[in-house]
């Protein structure tokens, strides 16, 4: 199983659609006895969490979040927990929004703590 998300910070490695994460969005991420949550925020998103459960290198959570315009959204995602080569980890996601309409992938990948801010 790859490391613990304990305390990660992973960013997109691309721009969703507006009004949605962006690679300038933060995710702090958190894991404890199988359960994971994280805070997010950043580009078009004020605040945002995400909390679910961790099998082996997958992770299955739903999100919240509330945009720059005020308006909020949730949705569901899967995603696949997995190492780069440089020992960094990188999560591929399968989402989809429960609260309006859309699915889609995204990649999310963790980085290096100059890059945090």
């Amino acid at each position: 199983m790859p490391r613990s998300l304990d305390g990660l910070v992973l960013a997109p490695v691309a721009d969703q659609a507006p009004g949605q994460v962006g690679t300038r969005t933060r995710f702090t991420y958190h894991e404890a006895d199988g359960a994971v949550w994280a805070e997010y925020a950043g580009g078009d998103v004020v605040r945002g969490f995400l909390v679910g459960t961790r099998a082996g290198d997958r992770l299955d959570f739903r999100y919240v979040q509330l945009k720059t315009d005020g308006t909020t959204s949730s949705g569901h995602c899967v995603s696949q927990v997995g190492e780069l080569p440089d020992g960094r980890l990188r999560l591929a996601e399968t989402w989809a929004w429960e609260s309006q309409e859309g699915s889609g992938t995204s990649v999310v990948e963790e980085i290096a703590d100059a890059e945090a801010g």
